[in-house]
């Protein structure tokens, strides 16, 4: 059913008045604060009305209506505006985000920190994913005379680390024919071309036996591949929120967080943005996730979701997302510049 304009404008008061409030909105209160140009029976009759087609839900306790999940849905798509950011909010995330920094990937954690602590919210983040990453650098260090490092660079900053064992001994000349001929393979690669069949076209080019080349490739497969670190950030914020004076709802709250093949699958998307509410993804429930990839500098530096009641403050995420995405860009502009 599509709605009219007075209907949208009655849904989207109820939820910025159930976001602000948390308390079940009626007819009488509408009118008196946002100003609606009809009666309080029309009104009724409109909310009954979004109550029959799903939009609202009555509540036990009172005669007032809260917004559905499919009344989210029809917000975040269709009456979703940008928030005005306050001038300490924005001194305060410019501050945070002037820190410098060594590699991109701290970009990330930066921000995640930065949205946590603006919007009250609990945010997650997992870095770009290695099948979108390409080598920038492999260098090896001799570590002893049976134990390299080996450090991959790759093109949005982040480094992988890998310590690698042998049965025999190498030498200082080895390391640096391994530097020559790792780099003329992989430098521009993705890094989700580093398998273990890379072993035969390397070792068709030096005279190295297949116990030196097979732990190097093992170990940096192992390293590439290791399952994704999930940053999180601010979860005892979230017990700020009303909602979680229920000892049912914090503990539901405690479980999702626990839930990582949840997040990931949720951070994973390949959308740039999504929002997903309530009981749309089984095991979320009472919570919403807002994601977004983090992208500096026309580079993918991981993706960054903030969880909160599905009553969230939607607006006020995604604007601040928004700014300090390109605020992000902004810093890096001049980074260039100087």
């Amino acid at each position: 059913m599509e709605l009219d304009d007075r209907k949208k404008r009655i849904l989207q008061a109820i939820v910025n008045e159930y976001i602000d409030t948390i308390e079940p909105v009626s007819s009488t209160s509408l009118i008196q604060k946002y100003g609606l140009d009809c009666s309080s029976a029309t009104v009724r009759n409109d909310m009954a009305e979004l109550e029959k087609i799903g939009y609202l839900e009555k509540t036990h306790t009172s005669s007032g209506r809260v917004p559905s999940n499919k009344g989210y849905r029809f917000y975040v798509d269709k009456l979703l505006k940008d928030k005005d950011l306050d001038i300490n909010e924005i001194k305060y995330i410019n501050s945070k985000l002037q820190n410098k920094v060594t590699q991109m990937e701290e970009l990330t954690k930066i921000a995640t920190n930065t949205i946590s602590e603006v919007t009250h919210y609990t945010t997650v983040a997992i870095g770009p994913s290695a099948f979108r990453q390409k080598i920038e650098e492999i260098k090896f260090v001799l570590l002893g005379t049976r134990m390299l490092m080996a450090v991959i660079l790759t093109d949005t900053g982040t480094i992988k680390e890998t310590i690698i064992k042998f049965e025999r001994d190498i030498t200082s000349e080895q390391v640096d024919t391994l530097n020559i001929i790792f780099n003329n393979k992989l430098k521009g690669q993705l890094l989700a071309s580093i398998d273990m069949p890379m072993e035969q076209y390397i070792m068709a080019e030096m005279n190295y036996r297949i116990d030196v080349i097979k732990p190097i490739i093992e170990q940096i497969s192992k390293a590439i591949n290791d399952e994704a670190k999930i940053y999180l950030n601010g979860a005892n914020r979230a017990f700020d929120n009303p909602e979680f004076e229920s000892t049912e709802y914090a503990r539901n709250f405690m479980n999702l967080l626990d839930s990582k093949n949840l997040i990931l699958d949720l951070l994973e998307n390949d959308e740039d943005f999504n929002v997903y509410i309530g009981n749309e993804v089984n095991g979320l429930k009472d919570f919403s996730i807002v994601t977004f990839k983090n992208k500096v500098g026309g580079k993918d530096l991981g993706t960054i979701g903030i969880i909160g009641p599905t009553r969230m403050d939607y607006s006020k995420v995604i604007s601040v997302m928004k700014y300090i995405n390109k605020e992000l860009n902004k810093e890096l502009g001049k980074g260039k510049e100087g």
